[in-house]
């Protein structure tokens, strides 16, 4: 499952940056995340429980910063084990500086393997377009809080 799209974010291009390439910050966009290791710049570890209707879906999932070009584009490739199921999913995104702020571009290529994955992207795909928009929407806060302690 292909899903994308465009953010503007109210912030110089280096704030949005700073966020995207901070583990600790990235955890806290994420739902569910209930540990976070950092193995180091380009290795993270996350325990999350993916909110997926009644229940949760417990996974451990790594993450792998596989390309770069500060400040502009990063690519991740993702690896998620969980009872009953695994994620694979490849993600990127760009950004360019706008009037007022920064424009993201993203993109992710979402895979999941086995009874989850069995649901089929008509079941799926409202509940990945959901969690985008919540991970968009912690983004944005934690974009915002970067910019408002670097003014302090």
């Amino acid at each position: 499952m292909n899903v994308s799209g465009e953010r503007t974010f109210a912030a110089p291009r280096s704030a949005v940056w700073g966020v995207l390439n901070d583990p600790a910050a990235m955890a806290k966009t994420m739902p569910g995340v209930q540990s976070f290791d950092v193995h180091d710049e380009k290795r993270w570890t996350a325990n999350v429980k993916i909110p997926l209707g009644l229940g949760g879906l417990k996974m451990q999932i790594d993450m792998n910063k596989t390309n770069e070009r500060e400040p502009e584009y990063a690519e991740l490739d993702i690896k998620g084990k969980g009872v009953g199921a695994m994620l694979s999913m490849k993600t990127s995104f760009e950004l360019s500086e706008v009037d007022g702020g920064t424009a993201m571009k993203w993109a992710a290529d979402v895979k999941l393997a086995g009874p989850v994955g069995s649901m089929g992207q008509r079941v799926l795909q409202p509940i990945v377009n959901q969690q985008v928009q919540h991970v968009l929407s912690a983004l944005d806060r934690q974009v915002q809080d970067a910019v408002a302690g670097g003014a302090a």
